[in-house]
């Protein structure tokens, strides 16, 4: 593979586990092998304990949402770590490809973990509101105008937000390839892995990209986190 430009995003080329045609056998051992890539690169052992635990109340189940919610393993172990800590979790995991939730859904049930086939705006529509909302991995999906819808579904559906994603650079790049490829096999995860880092913002992009009230920060190498105070937190 060559050495591909990172000067701007990559906006052209689709990754393969958006196709609706994509082999479904490959596309569930992706969402299968998720967990252990988000484990290796997205953080969120610390994201959980700096941007969700400190606004968990004992006194009442709390409510998150996963937007995007793939495999529905960031949902699962954010449920066991409240537990942990004595707290009560109570997740509704959406996803618009109905694979994922179809994948996510014949996965051992779990107390308070729901999925549905669904997008944010219509949860707005329902008069859903949420104390967190989160999504992994899904900034870089979005055009400017659907990042600009799903930013202002999330102000109105209450919760303190955390979306956290990869920040675009030549050596998160080729790292990812050199570090997986040699685990990750017969699912999607190398090459749409390499192509997310190439259609992922910098830090100083995804700041011009976002409204009043959204803040970007880094909380370490390669990690980007656009965060939200939500109306019940501000």
């Amino acid at each position: 593979m060559g050495w591909p430009g990172f000067s701007r995003r990559e906006l052209h080329t689709p990754e393969l586990m958006d196709d609706p045609d994509c082999d479904l056998g490959t596309l569930y051992r992706t969402y299968e092998q998720f967990d252990r890539v988000n484990a290796l690169v997205a953080g969120w052992p610390l994201v959980y304990r700096s941007h969700l635990r400190p606004f968990l109340r004992r006194d009442r189940a709390n409510t998150l949402l996963d937007i995007g919610c793939g495999g529905g393993d960031v949902a699962r172990h954010l449920i066991r770590w409240a537990a942990r800590d004595g707290f009560t979790l109570r997740v509704l995991g959406i996803d618009a490809d109905e694979r994922a939730i179809a994948y996510a859904g014949a996965q051992t049930p779990m107390s308070g973990l729901h999925f549905r086939a669904v997008m944010s705006r219509e949860l707005v529509r329902e008069g859903q509101r949420f104390d967190l909302i989160i999504s992994n991995h899904m900034l870089h999906h979005l055009s400017a105008t659907e990042l600009t819808g799903l930013l202002h579904d999330c102000e109105a559906l209450g919760g303190r937000t955390v979306h956290s994603d990869i920040e675009r650079s030549a050596l998160a790049w080729a790292g990812f390839g050199a570090i997986m490829t040699p685990f990750f096999h017969d699912s999607f995860i190398v090459p749409d892995g390499m192509l997310s880092v190439r259609r992922s913002y910098r830090a100083s992009e995804l700041r011009r990209a976002v409204p009043p009230g959204w803040r970007v920060e880094r909380p370490f190498p390669f990690r980007l986190l656009l965060t939200h105070a939500g109306a019940d937190h501000a």
